[in-house]
């Protein structure tokens, strides 16, 4: 079962990209896309759709790359469906998206949940991926293994935990017109995010966006699947299928401020990496790099994209 997508002026503004859909991985998925060159795919994370990449479109088009940002399964734009919110198939969203574009590959951009279905996709299908950057999200076994070991990261992730009950989640993101995301989003910025042109705007877009009929359930789905699936055979199959290496080069940006992704569980993910990998921790920053310092975020990505090297 699909609803239809919010209002038009919310998920599709008019602005120097244009909006269509695609069909992949058996459902429908809005994306925004400007410039020409090589494809960059950008995935957002929680809880926003793909307007926080507004600035980097513009930036990657400029800078003479096919920039597409889509609408995650569930968000935005895209379908709301029943099923399909483990990351493994959110990833086959992700590499279908690339193919429908008829691109032979691309670079990944991934933000939060985006960045953990980015790294997702670079293991599952390695061919289809050409480099790979995250923000604000550490590799998954990274992950699982700092939520059950790590006493500090497991009270900083405390929402995930929150997520696991029924009904409730949904409720309080959407009441009051969605003023728990517009909370969510400052308390985990930096001090820069709201001295940002626009970003008033933005975070009253993501408390709109939450609203749109099923969107909350959608959102907190990967949640529930990725702590209720730790004790569960499909999660230890996961797991194990996360232990083969990236073999793309890799960046990988965190903001030093970020107070539900600690810098210590980042750090180290590069282990996973067997390419050249580059690790950039960004003073002053909370947990939205590509939001709270547009120039500098779009800067260091399509710098390291161009470099022939990115080892060095």
């Amino acid at each position: 079962m699909t609803h239809p997508p919010g209002p038009a002026n919310l998920i599709r503004p008019e602005g120097p990209w244009t909006h269509r859909d695609v069909a992949a991985n058996g459902a429908r998925f809005h994306i925004a896309e400007t410039g020409d060159g090589p494809l960059v795919l950008l995935l957002h994370g929680f809880p926003q759709y793909w307007w926080t990449w507004r600035h980097q479109l513009t930036a990657l088009a400029d800078a003479g790359f096919r920039a597409v940002a889509m609408d995650l399964r569930g968000v935005g734009g895209s379908d709301r469906t029943p099923r399909g919110y483990d990351p493994a198939n959110l990833a086959l969203d992700v590499t279908g998206v690339i193919r429908s574009l008829g691109e032979p590959d691309a670079a990944l951009v991934g933000h939060d949940l985006g960045g953990y279905l980015a790294w997702t996709a670079a293991v599952m299908r390695p061919k289809l991926i050409r480099r790979l950057a995250v923000s604000a999200m550490p590799h998954p076994r990274r992950w699982r293994a700092a939520m059950l070991k790590d006493v500090r990261q497991t009270k900083a992730g405390s929402y995930v935990w929150g997520f696991q009950r029924p009904f409730v989640p949904e409720r309080q993101l959407t009441a009051n017109g969605g003023e728990l995301v517009g909370r969510l989003v400052k308390e985990w910025a930096g001090p820069r995010l709201l001295e940002q042109p626009g970003a008033r705007e933005a975070v009253t877009r993501y408390e709109q966006a939450m609203c749109v009929p099923s969107t909350a359930h959608c959102s907190v789905e990967p949640y529930r699947w990725l702590v209720r699936s730790m004790a569960r055979p499909d999660g230890f199959q996961f797991n194990r299928r996360m232990k083969r290496s990236v073999r793309v080069p890799t960046m990988q940006v965190h903001g030093a401020l970020d107070p539900v992704l600690r810098t210590r569980s980042s750090a180290g993910s590069g282990q996973y990496v067997e390419a050249p990998y580059r690790w950039r921790l960004l003073e002053g920053i909370g947990h939205w790099p590509h939001e709270e310092d547009p120039e500098g975020f779009s800067s260091e990505l399509i710098g390291w994209l161009k470099d022939p090297e990115p080892d060095r």
